[in-house]
């Protein structure tokens, strides 16, 4: 039982999943910043309230109250998390991307990599210098 429990562990998704929780915290913490440090404040200036939250609330007979205002800040903190994510995240990695599959459709390696050689490129350097071996004088073989 502890075997299995140890396999689980030691796989590459669990530890995948765990480094993907931590830093989907971090990036949790940057996009709210961004967004309530400089979006909400803009917002909050151009309808003149210290929150869109506290505003057009409409209060209905028996006490009852709707806030259009909270509804309202809760789908443009939507929208404009979704847009730090994609312009400051997304489209930059697929720029990236965009980039690296342009080289590779010009027949370029990676920029940080090396082409590994193909064992056809082995076996025609071990061709060549079998042929340039046999060929050198005094070794009683003759080139083929």
């Amino acid at each position: 039982m502890i075997q299995g429990f140890k396999e689980f562990i030691m796989r590459g998704n669990v530890i995948e999943l765990a480094v993907a929780v931590v830093i989907g915290a971090a990036f949790t913490a940057v996009v709210n910043a961004i967004v309530t440090g400089i979006f909400n404040p803009l917002i909050a200036a151009i309808f003149k309230s210290d929150s869109l939250a506290n505003s057009m609330v409409v209060t209905l007979p028996g006490d009852a109250k709707l806030s259009f205002g909270l509804v309202l800040a809760a789908i443009i903190n939507f929208l404009l998390v979704a847009a730090v994510v994609y312009f400051v995240f997304v489209m930059p990695l697929n720029k990236l991307k965009e980039a690296q599959e342009r080289r590779r459709a010009a027949g370029l390696p990676p920029k940080d990599a090396t082409i590994p050689a193909t064992e056809l490129d082995l076996l025609t350097q071990i061709r060549d210098l079998l042929a340039a071996d046999a060929a050198k004088p005094g070794t009683g073989q003759s080139p083929r």
